[in-house]
């Protein structure tokens, strides 16, 4: 018996990419410890988006590196491993393998070789890739994500990812629905659709709309997420299926990055600000309680104070209800770095500060009015306080409820009695009041 240990940093998309790192090394005889303590096998799968996540990693590797057992392998993967390749093994002289997102179905051959004292790299783009053979690894969960979508060909001034991922490339639709009727068969009722733009999914034959009628008539999907969108793709199509199929969920994670025109100009953004309020606006009428969060960069190269403006009152005035808030990242290899006028980190700083204070100010004000309201419920977890379980309506609002450890994965009607200003605390109902 071999054990590895995969620790999983970045977004959904690592996560199901640890899965089939799982799947693959299970054929080889490798059984998953939850410590690196021991383990034959130790991969770090990363993130490159921004540069404290790199950093973090190369930190951690450091840590790691005490673990590895005599005859022992070190790996490097995903995103962070695509970015930098070989500079890895210079960088981290225990490192012995790096493997790109694409090269997963290679790692038995990297650990092998490894294994007899040649340290290597696989960063191959391998366009076909889709893992269909490769049954990913998941725990037996209410909720699952499913990998629809790899690669992205939008290529924001910002972003790494598609120099880390490779071109845009989808799976096929009938493909998907049979992972995720097989999904269901094992006790899964609620799916999340994962692509770097999703909703510009395209299997050739079918789009996204087809892709949202087909998984939400999978019998047992009660409900159906998908992240993260593109502003621009949402078609009319697209609206009129997440209005209608029963299993989408009344939120939409809506990245906008900033509320300057001239800011989404230099990002290479295909939309401007009045074009993104318009789908918000269209998804509103649209489908009724919708909730939005949102990812916005402050200090990008050349933002000045009245930009910056911009973007607070673009949050403001797209009334969201929750948003990730993040300083503009140097990403070496991203059209970005070259950008003149790049902004001194306590100016971004102090803008990021205050964005914050915006977007937890109208938060806490809209979720003080939810309290009251009743919802359906998806116990997931255990809380990390009291004993209490963490519970999520299909609006994506989380709520501290007391139940036995046996509810999770179960469906209650809950009545949101408080609120910190981000999480609920609810109380269970009988199953027959309304849902609001």
């Amino acid at each position: 018996m071999k054990r590895v240990y995969i620790e999983t940093y970045g977004c959904q998309m690592n996560v199901a990419d640890t899965e089939i790192m799982l799947s693959v090394l299970q054929r080889e005889g490798f059984v998953p410890t939850e410590t690196p303590d021991g383990a034959e096998l130790l991969l770090v799968n990363t993130c490159a988006v921004r540069d404290n996540a790199e950093q973090r990693v190369i930190g951690r590797l450091g840590e790691l590196q005490r673990c590895k057992p005599a005859g022992g392998v070190l790996g490097v993967v995903g995103c962070m491993a695509q970015r930098l390749g070989p500079i890895l093994l210079e960088r981290v002289p225990r490192v012995d393998i790096v493997a790109g997102p694409d090269a997963y179905r290679n790692l038995p051959a990297l650990v092998a070789a490894a294994s007899a004292g040649q340290r290597t790299s696989d960063t191959q783009f391998r366009t076909w890739e889709h893992y269909e053979d490769v049954p990913p690894v998941r725990e037996t969960a209410a909720s699952a994500f499913v990998t629809v979508q790899r690669g992205c060909d939008y290529k924001c001034t910002f972003c790494i990812v598609p120099y880390t991922r490779g071109p845009e490339r989808s799976r096929k639709l009938e493909d998907v629905v049979r992972e995720v009727a097989g999904l269901v068969e094992q006790g899964t009722s609620e799916v999340t659709l994962l692509g770097q733009t999703v909703n510009s999914y395209s299997d050739g034959e079918h789009d996204f709309a087809d892709l949202l009628r087909a998984v939400g008539a999978v019998d047992g999907i009660r409900r159906l997420r998908f992240t993260s969108p593109y502003p621009t793709d949402f078609t009319g199509r697209v609206i009129e299926a997440m209005a209608t199929v029963p299993a989408v969920c009344e939120h939409v994670h809506l990245p906008v990055q900033s509320g300057s025109n001239a800011v989404l100009r230099r990002m290479l953004r295909r939309y401007t600000r009045e074009q993104y309020l318009e789908v918000v606006t269209q998804l509103r009428s649209t489908i009724p309680g919708i909730t939005f969060s949102t990812d916005i960069i402050v200090g990008f190269p050349g933002e000045t104070e009245e930009q910056f403006e911009e973007t607070l009152s673009l949050v403001a005035q797209a009334d969201f209800d929750d948003a990730y808030t993040f300083k503009y990242s140097v990403r070496e290899g991203t059209p970005a770095v070259r950008i003149p006028n790049h902004i001194a980190d306590e100016v971004a700083g102090d803008r990021l500060e205050r964005l914050i204070a915006a977007v937890r100010n109208q938060a806490r004000r809209k979720n003080m009015g939810r309290v009251g309201t009743i919802h359906e419920v998806l116990v997931e977890r255990p809380a990390r306080r009291g004993g209490l379980l963490l519970g999520r309506t299909r609006t994506n609002l989380l709520a501290l409820v007391d139940l036995p450890p046996e509810a999770i994965g179960e469906y209650h009607q809950v009545q949101l009695t408080g609120t910190t200003g981000s999480t609920f605390t609810g109380t269970v109902t009988r199953p027959s009041l309304a849902v609001l």
